[in-house]
């Protein structure tokens, strides 16, 4: 039961971020800056993105349940609160404040953290740290979509 508890909190904060970091945008994916920026030729249609942070939070929750059941609660609650201040921030410093560049530092800072619980945890979480695959992957793609957009704007 403990697991599933742990489970749905994480499920409740990670979908939380998405909520505000949403929130936060400001309607950017659909506005006329946003749109008459260069966007990269691999940039996903709008539905994916969704699709793709929903499959995201989903495992980085399931992640985040395994790494509070072994590791120190202390430290696995300070690396998580600034993942969550990172990821939501992105949100309003890219599509609210169109600061691009500043949005790349963000997002960098976001995917070596996530890498960071990748690598750290492996021995505790074994195969489990896995889970947080996903998250790192995302990352990579939305760290090469804002660099273009920095480089081409």
């Amino acid at each position: 039961m403990k697991f599933t508890a742990t489970l749905i909190v994480f499920l409740a904060l990670n979908f939380g971020a998405l909520a505000l970091g949403t929130l936060l945008m400001n309607n950017g994916p659909e506005s006329l800056w946003y749109n008459s920026l260069n966007q990269a030729p691999w940039t996903p249609m709008g539905w994916v993105f969704g699709a793709v942070w929903t499959c995201v939070m989903v495992f980085f929750s399931v992640f985040m349940t395994f790494l509070v059941q072994h590791e120190n609660l202390k430290k696995v609650v300070a690396l998580y609160t600034i993942q969550f201040v990172l990821n939501v921030s992105w949100n309003y410093i890219f599509f609210n404040q169109h600061l691009i560049e500043l949005g790349l530092i963000n997002i960098i800072l976001l995917t070596i953290l996530t890498f960071y619980f990748l690598i750290d945890f492996k021995p505790s979480l074994n195969h489990n740290r896995f889970f947080v695959l996903p998250y790192c992957l995302w990352l990579l793609v939305a760290t090469s979509l804002n660099t273009y957009i920095v480089l081409y704007n």
